[in-house]
Formats: structure tokens, sequence, C-alpha cells
């Protein structure tokens, strides 16, 4: 498969070929999902015996910046969750989910940097605001920035803890299982997507973010899958979240770091579905990004 654009990710996933059964992948994500449950419960009940009161509660919403910051972090779990997993039951290194670790550094790295550049262009070029709706101010500047360092850290274990479940784990064991790409680029992109299905918050635009996510899903399957790593989808991931819960959030939840609120609530009609088109074309750039980047 050296002729093929995804003849990396063919390198990736050969050694775990002769332990690709159908049981050991579902096994797998059996014991993901209770090995998060079990932490989750114990993070619980340790925010519940020992943070303040206000925390506990918020740990289901993240509108305070404790709290938020907990939530994120306790991503973390999947994390150990999902190279248990594949240590476990494929008989394979923990970190071999993210590729050759060195390899992943420095694709994330190169990635990362043009997007931050992305970034920069998207701020000094108009239009400079929202039109008619104006970003509501959530944090001062200072308890911001003072909190930026962990908050930059939580952000990475959540964005670095989907990508080793969904493009690692899950799409690394149905590479190994099944040769055609579209079974691996598109079952664990559909189960991104249902994971973002919050009709309770999104309302009638629930089932367009549900697309958004497994458009994001497709595209971050084939660039790992270009790339060999789980370094670039981690990197367009890490960029993609820094923007929605660092700088501007949602008004409905995991708002507690950000800089500012967006005037309009998810399920709007409006504003909000031209806001994520824009989001779309973003994404697709930083895809188009991330592939320029791996070139190198």
């Amino acid at each position: 498969m050296t002729d093929s654009p995804y003849a990396a990710h063919d390198r990736l996933i050969a050694p775990l070929r002769p332990r690709a059964q159908i049981w050991r992948l579902l096994a797998g994500l059996v014991l993901i999902a209770v090995v998060i449950f079990g932490l989750n419960s114990l993070l619980h009940a340790a925010v519940r015996d020992l943070a303040p009161p206000e925390w506990y509660g918020d740990l289901f919403h993240g509108r305070l910046p404790g709290p938020t910051l907990i939530l994120l972090a306790s991503f973390g779990f999947m994390t150990i969750a999902s190279m248990a997993a594949a240590n476990l039951l494929q008989n394979r290194p923990p970190l071999s989910l993210l590729g050759p670790p060195g390899l992943a550094l420095v694709q994330f790295w190169r990635v990362l940097r043009l997007l931050l550049l992305l970034g920069v262009v998207i701020l000094l070029l108009p239009p400079y605001d929202m039109g008619d709706a104006a970003l509501i101010p959530n944090l001062t500047f200072g308890h911001w920035a003072m909190l930026l360092p962990l908050s930059l850290l939580a952000v990475l274990i959540q964005t670095s803890a989907e990508e080793i479940l969904f493009r690692g784990f899950l799409q690394q064991s149905l590479a190994a299982r099944f040769r055609h790409p579209a079974i691996w680029l598109m079952g664990p992109a559909l189960l991104f997507a249902l994971g973002h299905f919050t009709p309770e918050e999104a309302g009638a635009n629930a089932g367009l973010i549900v697309i958004w996510a497994a458009v994001f899903g497709l595209l971050m399957g084939d660039l790992t899958a270009r790339a060999g790593s789980l370094g670039p989808a981690i990197a367009v991931h890490f960029f993609n979240n820094i923007t929605a819960l660092l700088i501007t959030a949602s008004p409905e939840t995991l708002n507690g770091l950000s800089l500012y609120i967006l005037p309009f609530p998810m399920g709007d009609t409006g504003i909000a579905r031209g806001w994520l088109a824009v989001d779309f074309a973003l994404i697709v750039i930083s895809w188009l990004l991330g592939r320029i980047a791996i070139r190198r």
C-alpha cells in the first residue's frame, strides 16, 4: 500500500492485525466505559465531599472556573481507559495509540503553529465583531490570563483524550480488521457525532451540530491516516476547542474558563446558524493546513 495516501496509517496498524478480532474491540469499549464510569464516580464523590458545595452541581455544566477545569481534566480518564484497553486486549504499548511518539509530537507542533498563524490572520481581518450582537464579557482579562496555563492544559487533556479514543483505539482497531477506509473512517466519526447530540441545549440546531461533528470526525480520521500519528488531529482539535472553550464559549455549558460568552444560544436559528457555517469552513481550512504541514 505504498502508493496509498493512507500508507502511513497502514504501517501504524500493521502490528495490530494479528489481534484484530471484533471481540477484542467490543471488550475494549466495555472496559473503557467501566473505567471511565468508575473513575468519574470517585472524582464526583471527592468533589462532593471536599470542594465548595456549588462546585459539585456545576460539574455537570461547567459555568464556574474550578469545576470546568476539573470537568475537562477528567477526560484524562478516557485516555487511561483507552490505553489500558489497548494494552490488556491487544497486547500493545499504551503510547502506540498515538503512533510513534516523536513523530506525533513533531507533527503536532507543525500543524499547531500553522493554525496559530491562521488564528492571528482571522483576528486581523474584518469583520471585527459579530455584527449586531455583541460578545458578552465573562472572566476579567486578568483572571482569564491567570487561569490560562491551567486552562490550556485542561483543554489539551480533553482533546487528546477524544482523539486517543476515537482516532486511536477505535479507528485503529477497525482499520486492523477491515481494509476499506469507509468503515474505519465513518464508524468512529458517527460515534463521535452522536456524542455531540444535545437537543436540550442545541434545540433546533442539534442535528446540524451532529453533522458538524461527523464531518469533523471524518476529517480528523483522514488526517490521522495520512500522518500515521494522532499529532495533527490533536493539534486541530486543540486549536478548535481553545476557540470554543477559552475565547468565545456558548452560554449554556462549558463557559467557566472563557473570556467571552456568545450573545446567542446554541439553539438560535438565525445568527448562530450563520456562524455555524463559518465554523464548518474553518474546520475544512484547518484540515487542509494540517495536510500541508505533514507533507514537510
